[in-house]
């Protein structure tokens, strides 16, 4: 079950950095400079930790 919430809070991450950049918001208005690199960064982590999750189900599957 964890790993399943895990794939979701890592789409809400890819979500979240994709808003960040195109509208420059993220609890104050942001500078693009500024901007850019954080959702680059939110899209980062939340693919990282939707390939962990994948990689832990994977893993569960195998087990049984």
């Amino acid at each position: 079950m964890f790993n399943w919430l895990s794939v979701v809070a890592g789409f809400f991450y890819v979500l979240l950095g994709i808003v960040v950049i195109v509208y420059k918001f993220f609890v104050i208005f942001l500078e693009p400079n500024v901007a850019y690199p954080l959702g680059g960064l939110f899209i980062l982590y939340g693919g990282f930790r939707i390939i962990r999750a994948i990689y832990r189900i994977r893993e569960q599957r195998n087990e049984e």
